[in-house]
């Protein structure tokens, strides 16, 4: 899969889960916008509530997909027979389309009305969603291998290119532009800020940005041509990048383990209390359309 065909698969992806959220919104904006003591009286109210047609519907659909999304994923990961059935980042990118649009049809299927043991598996849903998306973070922040196998430290530091010899061979540049970017794609200026991780990636992201458009200045005053500046601040973007990623690399991966103490147990407690909830439904007489 080539960069610009992944970029158009993770963005239908995304668009399908927000283009899910919209049509589910304004098909039952009516009956979502009545007050739960009126809805009784909302001539749609047996085909919007939890157990009507369509609600009941859409959290089979959505359990369904979220069982999908979690146990395809796990099963990937840990079976070497799947090992050739495409790279792990796409499986975990399905894996996160599908646990995003399962718990929008499920929180639509709820009616907005979170009660008994229900809503400790919801908010259990909503605890996994929110660090999942935590997780996404983190996870990109380490450095993989096009299959999806974290690097070491050294093997980062190995991608790093000698940006010196590449301007001084392709680029006429002032000596004081030159030192310039030398010292912008050094490691020393590349350390965090701030104790607080968060803090330290804005802080300086901001740094960065400002660094850009201050050698940008010096490119121009060298008389550099629109493309070859261009080509110049991809080098310096790329060098940063990764300085970033080596100063930031053993902080993520240790986030990264903490992250999965936190995520797995919601992950367990809303999958638990999802299956109860299906035995009880069952169990009362409550069908579908089968």
């Amino acid at each position: 899969m080539t960069q610009t065909v992944h970029r158009i698969y993770v963005n239908t992806l995304a668009g399908i889960v927000v283009l899910a959220a919209i049509t589910l919104a304004y098909q039952g904006f009516s009956y979502y916008g009545t007050s739960l003591e009126e809805r009784f009286y909302h001539p749609q109210h047996n085909w919007f509530k939890p157990s009507g047609i369509y609600g009941h519907g859409l959290g089979i659909v959505g359990s369904l997909l979220i069982i999908i999304g979690v146990f395809s994923y796990i099963i990937r990961k840990r079976s070497k027979a799947m090992a050739r059935w495409g790279r792990l980042k796409y499986w975990l990118e399905f894996h996160i389309f599908l646990c995003s649009l399962g718990p929008v049809m499920i929180l639509f299927h709820t009616a907005f009305k979170f009660g008994g043991i229900v809503s400790v598996s919801f908010w259990s849903m909503v605890a996994v969603v929110a660090s999942g998306i935590i997780g996404r973070f983190i996870y990109i922040q380490i450095p993989r291998t096009i299959e999806g196998r974290e690097l070491s430290l050294g093997e980062v530091k190995a991608m790093k290119g000698n940006i010196g010899d590449l301007l001084k061979g392709s680029f006429q540049l002032d000596q004081e532009s030159y030192n310039a970017i030398i010292d912008s794609t050094t490691d020393k200026n590349h350390q965090e800020q701030s104790n607080n991780v968060l803090a330290g990636i804005v802080y300086k992201y901001i740094a960065d940005r400002k660094t850009i458009a201050d050698i940008d200045n010096r490119l121009r005053k060298n008389n550099l041509q629109r493309a070859d500046r261009k080509k110049v601040l991809s080098l310096i973007n790329n060098e940063m990048a990764l300085n970033n990623r080596i100063a930031r690399l053993h902080t993520m991966q240790n986030l990264f383990r903490y992250w999965h103490v936190a995520h797995l147990p919601f992950a367990l407690i809303m999958l638990i209390i999802m299956i109860i909830h299906v035995g009880i439904t069952l169990a009362f007489g409550y069908r579908w359309i089968f």
